[in-house]
């Protein structure tokens, strides 16, 4: 099933950023209202039951003045005093209207109530309406009134308590409520933390894929890329390159065919003409004649060689990342190419030492092939009759490391830094009919980097060449 992707890789991360960062902003603003409803609560909670604690004891307050003040009047009877009283008694009233105002529990109202009655029995007996008023009966009901004005306050402490209690209660419910929001968002979460990365990776990944398909010359695997549309773009580039590089390699491969084919004909045709002038086949020749026949004869044959070698070159040179990787025994190997080499190493009176650990390693067998061929020529055409070539394959540091050695001149100290440059042939003359190309170490080193190894001559003052080649133990 496709996957939905949004048609720009950038569109993409915006969602994903915005998808991020929506939940975090919900949570982050239903927690600021729950915190401001919370704060909001607290201080009115607060500023109410500090307001109902300070009216209580206002009213008490009020009460011992307006009994100071009666039992005054009740002494000297100065209307002056009884005004105090009255004012005593109208500001007790607003006092009283004002804690009425607060969220008051039924004990506190009925209480309130009763203070209320309380004080205007007492107002009206003091003020007179014709009656006599006793003080003592002033004085017990102000009394009374003073204890009932204590329970008030008393009722007003525990508002505060209840407050308390409603406060924590708020608290508890908004933990829950931001606890519930948390549960909620973290599927979302989850899936935003997981889903993403999986489909932002998952394009990068067949590119990166496509890419090194490319690079190891993997060229008939269809490169295909699902995500958002430049992504896709990008994939179908790839895709279309891929088709370019195989293409071109088609096209060097037939080119190579051809020029082997139209060189090699005319090469065959002059290489038997001058066979049959040196076997006299057309009749006896002078010893003018038989030295330039000998002479066509073996320059034919190095011509021969030459574009062989130049071919070969040019075909690693091109295809060297081509590599078909199996797990090969280099023992067996390197075994078998030396006995390719039994002819001219009996021919010199060569000794071949071979000293090989049974390793096995990731590689194309035919190219390593072409490795050891190459270096064990190499030795064999450099090492003067009756000297010694000795080959050494051993385990170092997880790598496969061979060792080519001769006998022969070795290579000058001026000479080392291009020994393995295409075309050079050093001063050293080797043995044979004919002259070397300069390109068998250039293949041994494009081969080597193919298997992503190293290959180099060592430094020693003995005399004979030596060659290091490491390679790695797992697929290149």
């Amino acid at each position: 099933m496709r996957l939905w992707y949004p048609k720009s890789f950038l569109t993409m991360l915006s969602i994903s950023f915005a998808l991020v960062a929506v939940p975090l902003i919900i949570a982050l603003l239903n927690n600021a209202l729950a915190v401001d409803r919370l704060a909001k609560q607290s201080q009115r909670a607060v500023y109410q039951a500090v307001q109902a604690t300070q009216t209580s004891r206002a009213m008490a307050e009020q009460i011992t003045a307006m009994e100071r003040a009666a039992r005054q009047y009740l002494v000297v009877a100065d209307p002056v005093l009884l005004e105090t009283y009255e004012t005593g008694h109208r500001r007790f009233k607003e006092l009283a209207a004002q804690f009425a105002a607060f969220p008051l529990s039924r004990d506190q109202r009925v209480q309130l109530d009763g203070i209320d009655i309380q004080e205007n029995t007492l107002y009206r007996q003091l003020a007179g309406h014709g009656q006599l008023v006793v003080g003592e009966e002033i004085v017990a009901g102000f009394s009374r009134l003073f204890n009932m004005a204590q329970s008030l306050i008393t009722l007003s402490n525990e508002l505060i308590d209840r407050e308390v209690s409603a406060l924590r209660t708020l608290a508890v419910e908004a933990q829950s409520i931001i606890g519930r929001q948390l549960l909620a968002l973290l599927p979302l979460a989850l899936f935003i933390v997981v889903g993403f990365p999986i489909l932002i990776a998952r394009p990068i990944r067949e590119i990166e894929s496509g890419i090194r398909a490319i690079g190891a010359a993997q060229l008939d695997r269809d490169i295909r890329v699902s995500g958002p549309q430049d992504l896709e773009n990008v994939g179908r580039q790839l895709n279309w390159l891929r088709l370019r590089l195989k293409d071109l390699e088609e096209q060097k491969a037939r080119f190579l065919r051809h020029v082997s084919h139209e060189l090699k004909t005319p090469l065959t045709a002059l290489r038997e003409g001058s066979d049959l002038l040196a076997e006299e086949a057309t009749g006896t020749l002078n010893p003018e004649q038989r030295e330039i026949a000998r002479i066509l004869r073996d320059n034919s044959i190095r011509l021969r060689q030459l574009i062989e070698d130049l071919l070969n070159y040019s075909a690693v040179s091109h295809r060297e990342s081509l590599l078909q990787v199996k797990r090969v025994k280099m023992k067996e190997l390197i075994g078998m190419v030396a006995a390719d080499h039994k002819l001219p190493l009996i021919a010199k009176q060569i000794e071949l030492s071979l000293d090989c650990d049974d390793i096995s390693l990731a590689g194309d067998e035919e190219k390593l092939a072409v490795i050891v061929d190459n270096l064990l020529s190499n030795a064999v055409k450099f090492t003067p009759r009756g000297g010694r070539v000795q080959v050494k394959l051993h385990k170092v540091d997880g790598s496969a490391q061979l060792h080519v050695c001769d006998s022969g001149p070795g290579v000058a100290k001026e000479e080392r830094e291009k020994v393995f440059d295409a075309f050079f042939r050093g001063s050293a003359e080797g043995s044979g009919p004919v002259r070397g190309s300069g390109l068998g170490l250039s293949i041994v080193k494009e081969l080597v980097s193919a298997h992503r190894g190293t290959v180099v001559l060592a430094d020693e003052e003995n005399s004979g060449a030596h060659f290091i080649v490491t390679l790695p133990l797992r697929a290149p």
